[in-house]
């Protein structure tokens, strides 16, 4: 399992980088999407809050596949802090529970998905989301914090970071927008609700998040580099990568979830990005290389790898926002992926 000692540590420190946690207690927490690379990560770091004693609270992990979650989590199904909840996006939540806090992060979040399923990529988002935050509305859930996407952004001329304040184009008649442009119309039910019913919401917007939870089914680049040299293979390019993102590793990208939920603005949205982690794709490639002692080979993509890719050649994003919270990562691209080999290498 991924509870390496190595892990366990970075948990422990990313709790530090989180502003006024202590008002964060006794509280009912749903996670939807909870085995996903960010929900998963999400979850344990509130059960090692937990075991530390910050905090003291009830952990709801919503997914659709008890199997999965029983996987991911093992033993801590079986304490009386962690719950599993069955959670279908397309469907009414069925609980008789009143939560204090929602983070929705199940979307679809794989290229191979969004090329296969556009349909249920945008419904999860847009439908997904209307029926948390009607639940919300019901029993008067505190706060919500919405899990969106640096793709809303669009493909823009310039090579300057997004701000939160920056929008560009979107071709809406492709596909491969179902996902962006659900992203967007989700953000503006977040607003929509905020103004006509007073339900509170934040947003973020993550840039391309890495580290262990990952899981194979993901088809996104990063991922399959680790799982590449994870087993004894080359890094396989299917692009000159050339493109620029705001990488994050995924300890810092939930701590920032929570800076925001607990200090965030109703109605505004926030960059999740670490200025020390933006490099083009083949710098991640080679960085990932260098500490595996693989080497980077560059393959012919086939048409529907190409129509699955982010159209967007430079996505880095503008931290200033977040910081200005008191938020602050602590894991390099370096040392992010340093410690996402060493994780994943442990777990076998």
């Amino acid at each position: 399992m991924i509870y390496t000692k190595l892990y366990l540590s970075d948990l422990e420190k990313v709790q530090n980088a989180i502003p006024n946690l202590k008002e964060f207690n006794k509280a009912k927490i749903l996670i939807t999407g909870a085995g996903g690379l960010i929900a998963s990560a999400l979850a344990d770091l509130l059960i090692r809050l937990n075991d530390t004693g910050r905090v003291g609270n009830r952990i709801y992990l919503g997914a659709r596949s008890v199997e999965k979650i029983k996987t991911r989590f093992g033993d801590r199904l079986e304490r009386r802090d962690v719950i599993y909840l069955q959670y279908d996006a397309l469907k009414s939540i069925n609980t008789d529970e009143s939560f204090d806090y929602i983070i929705h992060a199940a979307s679809p979040a794989s290229p191979t998905k969004y090329l296969k399923q556009p349909v249920e990529t945008m419904l999860a988002n847009f439908i997904g989301l209307n029926n948390l935050l009607e639940y919300a509305y019901k029993v008067g859930t505190k706060r919500i914090l919405y899990v969106s996407s640096s793709e809303v952004y669009g493909k823009k001329e310039n090579n300057l970071p997004y701000k939160e304040t920056d929008y560009d184009f979107v071709d809406i008649l492709n596909p491969r927008a179902c996902y962006p442009s659900a992203k967007r119309a989700a953000e503006t039910l977040c607003a929509s609700y905020l103004a006509e019913y007073g339900v509170q919401s934040v947003i973020v917007r993550p840039g391309h998040i890495y580290g262990p939870t990952c899981t194979k089914e993901d088809s996104r680049a990063s991922t399959q580099f680790f799982y590449n040299v994870i087993a004894n293979q080359d890094i396989i390019m299917k692009s000159a990568g050339e493109q620029r993102r705001s990488y994050c590793y995924v300890l810092d990208c939930v701590s920032s979830i929570m800076t925001v939920l607990l200090n965030g603005k109703p109605g505004e949205a926030y960059n999740i990005s670490n200025p020390d982690s933006i490099v083009t794709i083949r710098d991640l490639a080679e960085e990932i290389a260098k500490v595996s002692g693989k080497k980077v080979v560059f393959h012919i993509p086939s048409e529907d790898e190409v129509r699955g890719y982010n159209l967007m050649d430079n996505s880095s994003l503008n931290s200033d926002k977040i910081e200005g919270l008191g938020w602050k990562g602590l894991f390099d691209i370096h040392i992010g992926v340093e410690h996402t080999f060493r994780i994943m290498s442990q777990q076998g």
